[in-house]
């Protein structure tokens, strides 16, 4: 590599495009104009990606394709989310097959700066892509997935990408069927053995028909494994359909040799069937994972409630049951469920649902706020502009928010088999074939057919999938939800167990509230009452419900501040409501005490306290047999030996430990090698449920969980927590037993189809059952263990 300065000759980088002015770096006969763009290029050739810059050369010479993307009308009818310097837009992308593709869209953002982030669903083909329009249009996007082979497809109503996709595979199944049917038709008397008594002008007649019948069926619904197939090789990845393609390649070209030269009718019957059967696989595996997607997706029934504004007053809702028009009340932290418009209140609204970006956004009045920002700070009202969305709100939870990338040990296992199953396969077809075509030439070519078609790693690739995403399915049901499948895998590996005090062993609704201090004036209770009412910290919470004004007064200035309290402006007077250190009291034993003052001058405090949750004694007695436990609590040690009488003297207890703390903690745990689960509230403790390897937000508020976790346990279940441990644990027991039966049907199946003992048509149909088989296996396996912890 040479690195020179550059004076007066213009130089264009290989990479980006533009002018090498402050550099220029000579690497592989190449220019580029910084280190960044000769380190994608070195990735790009060692990933053989090498083929980007040629087809976005050639397609730069098209541009102007997407030229209506600049309506911004038709700009903001696709746009998923829309600021300023943040656009996102959901885009289907039917190029997408194989694992280069996930890897190359995924880096998108290193081949063109204005891409912030892109999130690809392998099974849909549909990409999350997040950019900058001060850098790129959204044409501009569109213009350079097509430059490097992924053209997208625009369509305002998503489901007509899903129906698409499925109808089009309905049409290749029926002229398969109808072909397949037809062929066997006009073979019956070879299968009846009256080939000798049938007139040899009607034989070859049918032949030429089968012949005739064979086109449609290699030609349309067979194309879909030879474009999957030449893509592999052309990014040089030899993907599962290689073998398929090259079976069906090789059983047409010998049976069209046969009628041709008049050696024999062909396998035109096996052809068509293993098409056929084929197909029927694809399409049994395409619904059983929108079924697991919808299994995952437990948020189309997750009980999410806001306040709706009534004639009668604010009432709690299930946000399926808003409609366009209605007005809300959304609080302190809580997600707004559907696209509104601002009516009243001082709205800063966190976007990392949507965007990732940390930044809160300040909106004015009558302006709008997109579906999935959280407010932090006063009460809003709002007036929605359509009815909620559960699937938007689903797609904001499945993004990657986080730079934590959760892949279970199932999917390793996956990515490192098939790097080198295929090749093996077709190594062994060939040897096959080569010693069949010595002994018995008429048997070589089915030999060959049979050992690609039967050695489908399909089965393998299902155990992991189907293994986690039915756990997901039973634990939801037992009112524990996960972000995703694969958190399942590392529940299972857990060492060590990390509790928040406060929220999370604590019940919000349990223990007393007492306030000690000068009398207060109605005045002062109503605000108490509406300041807390604007907060959804457990202890803001029992403070409300302690208080029932029969006036309201109008607060200003709301202000919540994490790890204090809270400040409001009412009458002219500051109210604050928090911890002693905030408002400056000297004591020795504030612990479960809320101070408040009135104009700076302290009035009092409310004691409250702690009520911990149901059945925590069991649960720690049988966590600590396997399993290191720690509690860390924003609160001092006055409850120091209650907890010690439940956790016991061996476990650390740490107090007065502010969200930095907690984060720090579970980091230098982690670096201990340890394999940590944070239970938190989800509100302060976001930090360190993200930097734990499994995040679990214990919430009695299903609305208000934090996006900081992998999954929401419900408060009243935590003492089941054992139980879903343990299932998890079976569960990957039973990826391994499902691997194992994936790895025997592909050795007997290779067997029987080298011995010549299995037709092509016949290990079509056992590619479908393989699949069945592992599907059957570890949703029964998971059922049964479910059912032996009392989870079904």
């Amino acid at each position: 590599m040479i690195t020179e300065s550059v004076t007066s000759k213009q130089v264009e980088c290989f990479h980006c495009g533009d002018l090498c002015i402050e550099e220029l770096i000579k690497y592989d006969g190449k220019d580029f104009c910084c280190q960044g763009c000769r380190a994608v290029y070195e990735l790009f050739q060692e990933t053989d990606l090498q083929d980007v810059y040629a087809l976005r050369k050639d397609h730069r010479k098209n541009s102007g394709v997407y030229d209506y993307l600049n309506n911004p009308g038709i700009e903001k009818s696709l746009l998923d989310f829309q600021s300023e310097s943040h656009n996102k837009v959901k885009l289907f992308l039917p190029a997408v097959h194989c694992s280069s593709c996930v890897y190359l869209l995924e880096n998108l953002h290193r081949l063109e700066e204005g891409i912030i982030k892109v999130t690809l669903n392998f099974v849909k083909k549909e990409a999350d892509i997040h950019y900058d329009p001060r850098r790129i249009s959204l044409e501009n996007v569109a213009e350079l997935l097509a430059s490097i082979g992924y053209p997208p497809k625009f369509s305002t109503e998503s489901a007509e990408k899903k129906h698409q996709a499925t109808d089009h595979l309905s049409i290749k199944i029926g002229i398969a069927a109808f072909c397949f049917g037809n062929i066997m038709l006009l073979s019956f008397p070879e299968y009846l053995g009256f080939e000798d008594d049938l007139d040899q002008v009607f034989g070859r007649f049918f032949s030429w028909i089968n012949v005739l019948l064979a086109l449609p069926v290699v030609l349309y619904s067979g194309s879909g494994y030879f474009v999957s197939a030449w893509k592999g090789l052309r990014r040089g990845f030899v993907n599962i359909d290689v073998p398929i393609a090259l079976g069906i390649l090789v059983l047409f070209l010998r049976s069209s040799y046969e009628v041709l030269y008049h050696s024999g009718p062909g396998y035109f019957d096996s052809l068509a069937g293993l098409v056929f059967f084929l197909l029927i696989g694809k399409w049994f595996q395409s619904k059983t994972y929108q079924n697991l997607s919808f299994e995952r997706d437990y948020k189309s029934y997750f009980p999410l409630a806001v306040l709706k504004v009534t004639d009668e007053g604010p009432v709690s809702t299930p946000i399926q049951e808003l409609k366009s028009n209605d007005t809300i009340i959304i609080r302190n932290e809580e997600i707004i469920p559907a696209d509104a418009v601002l009516v009243e209140g001082k709205a800063r609204i966190d976007y990392s649902f949507v965007t990732g970006e940390a930044d809160a956004v300040k909106v004015g009045q009558n302006k709008m706020i997109y579906a999935g920002g959280r407010q932090l700070g006063e009460r809003l009202t709002l007036r929605l502009l359509k009815a909620s969305s559960h699937s938007y709100l689903t797609g904001l939870w499945n993004n990657q928010v986080f730079k934590a990338d959760h892949t279970g040990y199932g999917e390793l296992l996956i990515n490192r088999i098939s790097k080198h199953f295929t090749m093996v396969v077709i190594t062994i077809a060939l040897l096959a074939a080569g010693y069949w075509f010595i002994q018995d030439g008429t048997q070589a070519w089915q030999v060959f057919t049979a050992v690609l078609i039967v050695a489908c790693p399909c089965a393998l690739a299902l155990s992991a999938p189907f293994t986690n995403g039915n756990s997901l399915r039973i634990l939801g049901r037992n009112r524990f939800y996960l972000k995703k499948s694969s958190v399942a895998e590392y529940l299972a590996s857990v060492d060590t167990i990390v509790f928040d005090k406060t929220g999370t062993i604590t019940e919000a609704g349990g223990g007393e509230v007492e306030y000690c201090g000068e009398p207060l004036l109605p005045w002062e209770e109503s605000a108490i009452s509406q300041m807390t009412a604007n907060s959804i910290h457990p202890l803001s919470k029992k403070i409300h419900q302690h208080y029932t004004p029969e006036n309201s007064v109008i607060l200003t200035d709301f202000k919540e501040m994490v790890g204090k309290g809270l400040q409001a402006v009412c009458n002219g007077h500051i109210l604050r409501i928090g911890s002693a250190s905030w408002l400056n009291v000297d004591e020795a034993d504030d612990g479960g005490r809320v101070y408040l003052s009135v104009d700076e001058k302290v009035r009092g405090f409310f004691r409250i306290n702690s009520y911990y949750r149901h059945g925590l004694g069991d649960l720690v007695r049988q966590l600590k047999k396997n399993k290191d436990l720690f509690v860390l609590s924003g609160d001092n040690d006055r409850e120091r030996g209650a907890l010690q009488k439940i956790f016991g003297d061996d476990v650390e207890i740490r107090f007065g430990q502010k969200p930095d703390d907690k984060l720090k903690f579970v980091e230098q745990l982690r670096k201990q090698g340890r394999t940590v689960m944070m239970l938190g509230d989800g509100l302060n403790d976001a930090g360190a449920l993200k930097q734990s390897n499994v995040g679990i937000a214990v919430t009695d508020d299903i609305a208000s969980f934090s996006p900081a976790c992998d999954g929401i346990l419900l408060g009243d279940r935590l003492h089941d927590l054992v139980r879903f441990l343990k299932f998890t644990s079976v569960g990957r027991r039973i990826i391994i037993a499902s691997f194992i039966i994936s790895f025997a049907y592909n050795l007997i199946g290779i067997t029987l189809a080298v011995s010549a003992m299995l037709t092509p048509v016949a290990a079509a149909i056992l590619m479908p059952v393989s699949s069945v088989s592992v599907v059957l296996f570890t949703t029964l396996s998971g059922n049964f263990t479910a059912r032996r912890l009392k989870l079904l």
